[in-house]
């Protein structure tokens, strides 16, 4: 205040007397009308300054907030590390064991950079280190650790270590049984079931369809599955695998056809496996005109050895009397009616069985 009167009011004023005033320079009257509005100005600027500092009320939201709320966008508070990591789910990470392939980089001393092969007992060799034990340890525990041990034995004084593992021989899913190629295959990255069989060459021709996983840790709950074609099946049973995983396909219960057939061979049974004789010889296409259906036998596997049984699959053609049920590993014999002697049992499971080729049985 100025004499009763506002300061804004009294620079206007001094500014309408120098513009009156024609002697006075325009340097002079463009640096009263800075003054003027810097007289303006300057209560606002503290009313907002005050309004600012002023502590809002818990139920206060401010208006940027409301006005992105209003175009549609929601803003969400963001979440604390160790809340994020409450609800985060990780696969089991990968540890180092004997046999992986690793390069041991030191930033600043290559001398001590190295590359290491773990050994069985689970460490590795580093110049003016020694041995450093590592398995059971991420590749980024086995940098801490290497890291504690360069400070330990005052080689470094801010060590900084990365490894790099080049190939993890000790991580891998074990796959067994009948696939095509069975073995260890690496599990870097994630990996299902169906990713893995297809890595070992899918299921040979003798597999049943049935896999059984066994996780790492838990080996006393295996889980059983069944390779089915139906898509909704294939999907369930196509289970994530994890390092240590092992995966065995199970051998197919079969029986075998030799002799007078159009299609000897080896027939894999279904998954309940009750076949009759007559089921097994009309998948092998039945007796040729050769046939001497009177002298069929069937060649069992007992604990005893060779077991050889009469069939009357004449009988069984014509209708007459029940059919006759085959047990897998079963060798059904129709021998040809030009035959002079009797073929061994021996002979037969010799000869037929390893050359016979393989079908199934719906």
């Amino acid at each position: 205040m100025h004499g009763g009167k506002p300061a804004c009011a009294v620079a206007i004023h001094g500014l309408k007397c120098c513009a009156v005033m024609q002697s006075i320079p325009n340097v002079l009257l463009r640096h009263c009308l800075r003054l003027a509005l810097l007289f303006c100005v300057l209560p606002f600027n503290q009313n907002v300054i005050a309004q600012s500092d002023t502590p809002q009320s818990p139920g206060h939201h401010d208006s940027r907030i409301a006005l992105s709320q209003e175009s549609g966008t929601i803003s969400v508070p963001s979440i604390a590390p160790a809340e994020k990591g409450a609800s985060e789910t990780t696969s089991p990470a990968l540890v180092l064991g004997p046999g992986d392939e690793l390069e041991v980089t030191v930033y600043g001393a290559p001398d001590l950079s190295t590359h290491a092969r773990v050994s069985a007992d689970g460490n590795i060799s580093m110049p003016l280190v020694g041995y450093i034990h590592v398995a059971g340890l991420s590749s980024s525990e086995a940098e801490g650790t290497i890291e504690s041990q360069l400070l330990k034995e005052n080689i470094l004084n801010a060590p900084q270590v990365s490894v790099y593992v080049k190939d993890y021989t000790s991580s891998g899913i074990s796959v067994a049984g009948e696939v095509t190629r069975p073995g260890f295959y690496s599990a870097l990255g994630p990996h299902r079931l169906f990713d893995i069989l297809q890595m070992s060459g899918g299921l040979s021709e003798r597999a049943s369809g049935a896999v059984t996983v066994t996780h790492r840790g838990d080996e006393n709950n295996p889980v059983r599955l069944e390779v089915s074609q139906n898509p909704a099946e294939m999907a369930h049973n196509n289970i994530e695998l994890h390092p240590g995983d092992t995966v065995f396909v199970a051998k197919a219960a079969m029986v075998y056809v030799l002799g007078e057939v159009n299609k000897p061979g080896g027939y894999i049974l279904n998954s309940t496996g009750a076949v009759t004789v007559l089921q097994v010889v009309a998948a092998a296409g039945g007796p040729t005109h050769a046939a001497a259906v009177g002298g069929t036998k069937m060649i069992r596997r007992t604990p005893s050895g060779l077991q050889e049984l009469p069939v009357p699959l004449k009988a069984l053609l014509h209708g007459k009397g029940a059919d006759v049920p085959i047990s897998a590993d079963d060798i059904l014999f129709i021998p040809s009616s030009r035959m002079k002697s009797v073929v061994a049992a021996s002979t037969i499971v010799a000869t037929g069985t390893a050359t016979a080729a393989i079908y199934r049985v719906f």
